[in-house]
Parts: C-alpha cells; sequence; structure tokens
C-alpha cells in the first residue's frame, strides 16, 4: 500500500473538526401526527437505502415545523445512517443536490463532512461505508439482538483507511458511474412500468377508447385494434361496462399452482425469494439469494410468473419474477389460465384497488393475510380474448425490458462490489479498475 494511505477513525475525523455527527430529533420534537400530504420530505430510517433515499417512503410536514427543526435539515453530501430496527445494520444514505433541505428523521444519525475538506471526500467515504465488510462490521457492534441499535459512540470507533483527497475523488467518481448506471435502470423501471399501468387503466378502467368511439373521437388506436372495441356502454352489477364485455373474477383467467417444495429438495445455489426480497409500489424484483439456508417448506415459482406478498402490511408487495426458484409459502404465486391474459392479470394484482380488496378482507388479527380464494374472488370485467391478447403483445415487451434492466443492474451491483473493497485498500488503483470495467460492461 502506498505510504501516502492513513488509518484514522470516523471519531478521529470528528476532532479534528473534518467531520461532525448529529442525531436526528427526537421523538417529543416530531410525532407521527404531524405528518401532512404536502411540504418538506422527512428521512425516516426505512427510506435509507444503500447509498440513496428511496422518495417513495418520505413522509412530510409543514414548512412552519421544518423551520423549527432547522439544524436538523440536511445538506448536499450528508451521509444518513438508521439508528435502530432493521435498517440499523450498516445501511447508509447519501444526501444528493435534489433533497438538499430535507428533515432528518428521529431515527437517523447524520455524518456531514466538513465543505471544502482536503482531508476527506463525503462521496468517497459513503462508498467506504457502504462496503459489505463495513455493513458487516456495523451489524457486528449494533446493540440488542431483536432490535439492532447504532449510536454516534459505535460509529465515531469505525476504522477507515484513506487515500490522498485526488485519490479518494477518482475512486468515488469510478465507483459512482456503475451506480448511475443502476440508479438509471431502476429509473427506467419506473417509467416502463408506468407505461404499463396508464395503458391497462386507459383500456380496461376508464375504458377510454369505448368512450371515444361513443362521442365520435378517434380513439388514437390502429384502426384494426380500434375495431376491437365496443362503441357503447351497457349498465350491469359492477356499474357501466363495455358492450360485450363480462362481469367476472380474477380466478377466470389466473390461477395459483402450488408447487411445493420440502428443504431437502432444493439444490442450494436455487434463487430463493422472501417477503423482503419483494418490491413495494413496482413490480421490477431485483433481489433474492440462494437457497442454502432454506430450512422449510417452499413454493417453487418460473420466471414470468407473478409474486404477490399475501400477509399484511406486505400487500403491494408485487413483483415479476425474473428467475426460476422457490419463494416463501407467504408469497401467492399468479399466472394466468393462458398467455394472453398476463398482463391483464398482472394491471389487476398490481393495482391498488386489488392491494385494498385483499387488505380490506384479510384474516387474523397478529398477522392478518390474505389467500388465493380470496383473490380468484376479485370483481374483474372481462375484455375479448383478442383484446386481452393485443393488450398484453403491447405490454410484455415492456415487462421484460423492466426484467432485462433487472440481471443488467446485478451485474453492474456485482461488480461495484467486487471492486469496492479493493479500491478502497488500495490493492486495486483506479486505472487498473477501469479497464476492468470497460471489458466487463
Amino acid at each position: 500500500m502506498a505510504d501516502e494511505w492513513r488509518e484514522t477513525t470516523i471519531g478521529a475525523l470528528c476532532d479534528d473538526g473534518v467531520a461532525e455527527l448529529q442525531t436526528g430529533p427526537f421523538g417529543s420534537q416530531l410525532h407521527a401526527r404531524e405528518y401532512v400530504d404536502s411540504g418538506v420530505p422527512v428521512v425516516p430510517t426505512a427510506a435509507i437505502r444503500r447509498r440513496r433515499i428511496d422518495h417513495d417512503l418520505l413522509p412530510r410536514i409543514s414548512p412552519s415545523k421544518a423551520d423549527q427543526l432547522s439544524r436538523h435539515r440536511l445538506r448536499c453530501g450528508d451521509i444518513l445512517f438508521a439508528r435502530r430496527g432493521a435498517q440499523a445494520t450498516g445501511q447508509v444514505a447519501i444526501v444528493r443536490a435534489a433533497e438538499e433541505g430535507f428533515i432528518s428523521g428521529t431515527g437517523v444519525i447524520r455524518l456531514r463532512v466538513r465543505p471544502g475538506s482536503t482531508i476527506v471526500d463525503a462521496d468517497f467515504l459513503s462508498h467506504v461505508l457502504s462496503d459489505p465488510t463495513s455493513v458487516e462490521w456495523f451489524k457486528f457492534h449494533a446493540i440488542g439482538a431483536t432490535m439492532p441499535n447504532l449510536n454516534e459512540g459505535i460509529i465515531r470507533s469505525f476504522p477507515l483507511l484513506l487515500p490522498p483527497l485526488q485519490e479518494q475523488r477518482a475512486i468515488a467518481h469510478m465507483l459512482g458511474t456503475l451506480d448511475d448506471k443502476i440508479e438509471l435502470n431502476r429509473r427506467m423501471s419506473e417509467t416502463l412500468e408506468a407505461m404499463v399501468r396508464a395503458l391497462f387503466e386507459s383500456w380496461f378502467v376508464r375504458f377510454d377508447p369505448v368512450r371515444a368511439k361513443m362521442e365520435g373521437r378517434d380513439p388514437g388506436l390502429p384502426s384494426d385494434l380500434a375495431d376491437l372495441f365496443p362503441d357503447r356502454l351497457v349498465d350491469s352489477e359492477l356499474g357501466e361496462i363495455p358492450e360485450g364485455w363480462n362481469p367476472s373474477t380474477l380466478g377466470d383467467v389466473a390461477d395459483n399452482p402450488r408447487r411445493g417444495v420440502q428443504p431437502g429438495e432444493i439444490p442450494p445455489e436455487t434463487p430463493y425469494i422472501g417477503l423482503e426480497h419483494m418490491p413495494k409500489r413496482r413490480i421490477a424484483l431485483d433481489t433474492w439469494e440462494d437457497a442454502a439456508s432454506v430450512e422449510s417448506n417452499k413454493f417453487i415459482f418460473r420466471r414470468g410468473e407473478i409474486l404477490f406478498g399475501k400477509l399484511r402490511p406486505y400487500f403491494h408487495k408485487v413483483g415479476v419474477a425474473p428467475v426460476a426458484g422457490v419463494c416463501s409459502t407467504d408469497i401467492v404465486v399468479v399466472t394466468p389460465v393462458a398467455p394472453e391474459w398476463f398482463g391483464f392479470v398482472l394491471g389487476h394484482v398490481s393495482s391498488v384497488e386489488f392491494v385494498d380488496y385483499t387488505n380490506a378482507g384479510s384474516t387474523g388479527t397478529r398477522m392478518p393475510r390474505t389467500s388465493w380464494s380470496q383473490m380468484a374472488a376479485y370483481p374483474v370485467i372481462l375484455p375479448s380474448q383478442a383484446i386481452a391478447a393485443r393488450f398484453d403483445a403491447m405490454i410484455r415487451p415492456l415487462v421484460e425490458r423492466i426484467i432485462s434492466t433487472v440481471h443488467e443492474s446485478r451485474t453492474l451491483a456485482a461488480l461495484r462490489d467486487t471492486l469496492l473493497p479493493k479500491l478502497i485498500s488500495g490493492e486495486l488503483r483506479v486505472k487498473d479498475a477501469e479497464r476492468l470495467v470497460a471489458a466487463t460492461t
């Protein structure tokens, strides 16, 4: 290792005035009842992901309340730790420019590097703290078995190696390029899913093509496709529906193949998906692990099948399986009765209305859950098979693209995680790493 690399701790950086730690507001300063529909975002522990903040999980407070908590306003480059709960195991997020002015949540510890520091780069430091070895260090040192907790003392004692500032920035830039590609894939998946959802709602919820024809407007579809839609709505037990479409249930077009398997029958390298791996409010399922540690019966699923978390509050954990594997028995495997119904089934199962339906009908007191029989009874309005097939043909390439981005991002993440410990230890230099990246991507 080069002589200019120095050993230090976060505490030493704080003592030297290079960085500072601050715990988020006390619970008495910020209550859940003070959350509002619009206002200044607050970053809770649940929103802390690997080097990013999950904007889907941000409550908000009024500007006046945010002013009362001004000392907890975040700046670009701040590093956030979750200090309690499942996230208090080394997960950190770095605040981006778009998140400047957000408020630190009550369960968060903020690490701020002094602006203009010539000792440490905040972006580099966030990569060091995201290294799997660092995550394990925090897991080991967290206090409490059932509810892990971090505190400023634990964070202060974290040891690290610091190369010269220029080298830090070069490392952060190279690793950040991989993270940016992963983030771009995530956003692309969100856009593709929004397109699928918008088309589903247009055709099967609002009946836009039918209404356009009723009003003498161009439905904006190829003529052969437009001809498949009727030009009037009729009354039914479910309200007004397109003429010729039929009130029905999800179970008429979808099935739950219960392919049970015992632990001893599962090869260790088989992908395993539990509720903790399931995405929330999106269908891009990008996390799984090997089934080597599986100790109870599971269900087999196939690539492209729909997985639905049946245990409340995990409703709206819905994903399209990007691989074949096994899943928890708290996950319902859903498959269409015929391939052309896939898009129609996916649109319903991933909708907010379906989640509300399963939530309302769940049974059990401590951990309410839904069942396939309840899911199958969900009321739907069936279009003609020809329309379902055309819808499926339009959205299936979008879903396949989402799956493709999942695999691409996992490859990029694996490369990043391989390079990261070697770069931050000095074992590998940036120029050598860049050549590896160029050869791989």
